[in-house]
């Protein structure tokens, strides 16, 4: 399974039904799950940790050293999930010392070009479009989209089952379940479609809706929204997740519906 081209350091922990196709590089301190295919001009680095059934696709570096000055040699990792899918000359970068690991979860789609930078905390089941850019320290939960050329700034982090429109800079955290557009960034609906492919009820999609209301539409600042949405909103995990997400941003929240506003 493995083509006489490739070079695989001895030291390097590969299952036997391992696929590696011809001029792919895998280096010491890396190990490979079974069922995984690695395509011609793969370089995969020290510290990768890649799960069972993936695909990487020609001209990916998988766990290449953090593009931080701040990075003095330590030892950390990239961590790629089971069933994941890297397309042609995506860039992962191994951690730092912050949190010593890049993680990037279970069947996920990362798209040509695109790049994840060190310490990045990627959920399950996401998809990143091509060229999609996140910098170092970034935190994406489970089932969020990232559209083509979507750039994201250093220690943002996305909301599960959010969508982020193509083209956007992404300074501000973004809460989960909602979609994102414009420039700046700002809130521009709940992602209804999403939420309904996943097997969401009508009822907790309401809910969802209401609650951003309360947010981002009826020009409360953060503030006084939080204190509506915990007062007139029975408790439920939905509720629970998105005012925890709120209050605990330290970039604050991306902007409201249209431009009256206003920021916390």
């Amino acid at each position: 399974m493995i083509q006489p081209l490739a070079y695989i350091h001895p030291q390097a922990k590969i299952a036997d039904n391992v696929v590696v196709e011809p001029f792919a590089v895998i280096h010491k301190d890396v190990e490979i799950g079974e069922g995984t295919w690695i395509g011609s001009n793969v370089v995969i680095m020290d510290g990768a940790r890649i799960g069972k059934n993936c695909r990487i696709f020609p001209g990916s570096v998988i766990s290449g050293v953090p593009q931080d000055l701040k990075f003095a040699g330590e030892v950390t990792t990239a961590e790629i999930g089971d069933n994941t899918t890297i397309r042609e000359c995506v860039t992962i970068n191994r951690g730092t010392k912050d949190k010593w690991k890049t993680v990037i979860g279970k069947n996920c789609l990362i798209q040509a070009y695109s790049h994840v930078a060190h310490d990045c905390e990627v959920g399950d089941y996401c998809i990143f479009s091509n060229s999609t850019t996140l910098a170092g320290h970034i935190t994406i939960g489970d089932y969020v989209v990232l559209a083509g050329l979507v750039a994201i700034h250093q220690f943002v982090k996305v909301g599960s089952h959010a969508f982020v429109t193509g083209g956007s800079l992404v300074r501000k955290d973004v809460p989960p379940y909602v979609k994102a557009a414009r420039e700046p960034l700002s809130y521009v609906g709940i992602n209804s479609v999403g939420l309904r492919r996943r097997g969401f009820s009508p009822e907790k999609i309401n809910e969802i809706q209401e609650i951003y209301r309360v947010l981002f539409v009826k020009n409360n600042n953060v503030t006084k929204a939080l204190d509506i949405i915990e007062a007139e909103f029975q408790p439920t995990e939905i509720r629970d997740e998105i005012v925890d997400f709120i209050r605990n941003s330290n970039r604050g929240v991306m902007r409201g519906f249209g431009t009256g506003s206003k920021e916390r």
